[in-house]
């Protein structure tokens, strides 16, 4: 008997976090299908991804672990998902720790922990300030240059 594991998740900016929890989870059981979140939901979650879903949606398929990718459009859509592909098991990352207990009824449910020093969350901060460091750098060299033009006029 086949025995599936089931979860969700964004997967914006896919980075080894992402890979580390989908090779866990793949482990946990002989199938793994993935919701990917889409960019509707997203927005209901009040997330705005940088990678569209479609594209989000075929990084997911590809990955070895994966199974299956399937849209994730709605928090009910997990108890519907449990019955229509026989889920065994529902994993997610601990940051979602006793969110989910709810569904242990149907399946077993899993917390997996965060791979350190990585998380989209941060990438995003990083890259908003090193954007806001760009932007200012630019003004500065604009503003030097201006000055520069003044004096030779």
């Amino acid at each position: 008997m086949t025995k599936t594991v089931l979860t969700y998740g964004t997967f914006d900016l896919f980075h080894i976090g992402h890979l580390n929890i989908l090779k866990r989870l793949k482990a946990e059981g002989d199938r793994l299908i993935v919701g990917v979140s889409t960019d509707e939901f997203n927005a209901i979650k009040g997330k705005k991804p940088v990678v569209p879903f479609e594209q989000r949606r075929e990084i997911v398929q590809a990955i070895e672990y994966v199974d299956l990718a399937i849209p994730e459009e709605n928090w009910e859509q997990k108890r519907l998902d449990i019955a229509k592909y026989d889920a065994k098991v529902f994993g997610i990352g601990e940051d979602w720790k006793g969110k989910f207990d709810d569904l242990d009824d149907e399946v077993q449910v899993i917390y997996l922990p965060r791979t350190d020093g990585i998380s989209t969350t941060e990438l995003k901060r990083v890259l908003s300030e090193f954007d806001e460091r760009h932007v200012q750098s630019l003004k500065d060299t604009l503003d030097t240059l201006s000055q520069i033009v003044k004096e030779l006029s």
